[in-house]
């Protein structure tokens, strides 16, 4: 079976599902819409597929399922369209910054029995994906404890700051997906603390450039994330589990794994300086994965439940900072 796409969106980040989709032997991107006629240009005639609108897209039938990387505040109208026009969905994180609109989604993708697949692509990461293997086998026993540290070079502009829905919703929904996907347990108590350490204009956006989160579980297994707008070394991406019986860990990413050694001392390439890059086999594994789940191999995961559980989380961490104290998640989610 070959999978039929339409990709929306043809931003930076829709290029490079472009590139995943065309790679799949088992996938064809058939068309691509775009508000920007020359961005949805530019990969048509990369990749061979036709321009098409949002609308044109929804009403064919040569396609079977889309890529949504369009603007967060699209993507739940969007899914809704979709789900009901008997199309399979992969969208971006998140569904939307609302936790109310995003459960009136969810109604809708349960009423017509929709595929949603979100983007929560660290998941698909080989070295992260490697961690939850070891843990899966029992090789450090049972999960206690999680560390997350996610750091990126630089911080964004601020115009995009002040549309992103800020760090926790932004930048910490990555980590807190992870969080759950290590810890195997649902996040019950949320405790974190934010400063504007980066840029004082992002404080005057008002957002957070450096975050620490702690999370807990009812089990009381406990995870730890750590967050930065600035690093100044790269692109820092790394993750340790600590069990009964061990622990297990993933460290950064480098273009080159090489390691010289001269009388100087010891040295190694400087890490990714982007997600672009860092991710790049993330982001064609969870295409892969949700091509083989419309093979019929498995249900969509991340879903869109996985959304609403770390968008959840991001409320209870904003409610955390504002009121300086845990919060428990119960709370936000009503």
């Amino acid at each position: 079976m070959t999978v039929r796409f339409g990709l929306l969106g043809a931003g930076r980040i829709g290029r490079v599902h472009a590139k995943a989709i065309h790679g799949d032997a088992d996938a064809r991107l058939v068309a691509v819409a775009d508000a920007m006629p020359e961005a949805a240009s530019a990969i048509a005639a990369q990749y061979g597929c036709d321009v098409r609108s949002i609308d044109a897209i929804l009403q064919s039938a040569d396609i079977d399922a889309v890529v949504i990387c369009t603007p967060t505040d699209t993507h739940a109208d969007l899914i809704e369209a979709f789900a009901r026009s008997g199309k399979a969905i992969f969208c971006e994180k998140p569904i939307d910054l609302s936790l109310a609109r995003v459960k009136s989604c969810l109604q809708v993708v349960r009423e017509t029995k929709a595929v949603l697949m979100v983007g929560f692509n660290r998941r698909f990461d080989p070295h992260f994906a490697a961690v939850k293997a070891e843990i899966a086998k029992g090789t450090i026993g049972a999960v206690e404890m999680a560390v997350i540290t996610s750091r990126d070079p630089g911080a964004p502009p601020v115009s995009y700051i002040a549309r992103s829905g800020g760090i926790f919703r932004d930048m910490t929904i990555h980590d807190f997906d992870m969080a759950r996907f290590l810890l195997g347990e649902e996040i019950t108590e949320v405790s974190a603390m934010a400063s504007v350490l980066v840029d004082p204009e992002i404080g005057v956006a008002g957002d957070f450039d450096s975050v620490q989160v702690m999370l807990k579980t009812a089990t009381g297994k406990q995870a730890v994330i750590s967050n930065s707008r600035r690093a100044t070394y790269g692109y820092d991406q790394r993750i340790e589990v600590h069990g009964a019986l061990g622990a297990v860990s993933a460290e950064n990413q480098r273009p080159v794994m090489i390691e010289v050694a001269s009388a100087a001392g010891y040295t190694r390439p400087p890490l990714h300086d982007f997600f672009m890059t860092r991710y790049t086999e993330a982001y064609a594994a969870e295409i892969a994965a949700f091509i083989a789940v419309l093979g019929g191999k498995g249900e969509a995961s991340p879903s869109g439940e996985d959304g609403l559980a770390a968008l959840a989380l991001a409320e209870a961490a904003l409610k955390s900072v504002a009121e300086g104290r845990t919060v428990r998640v119960a709370e936000v989610l009503g």
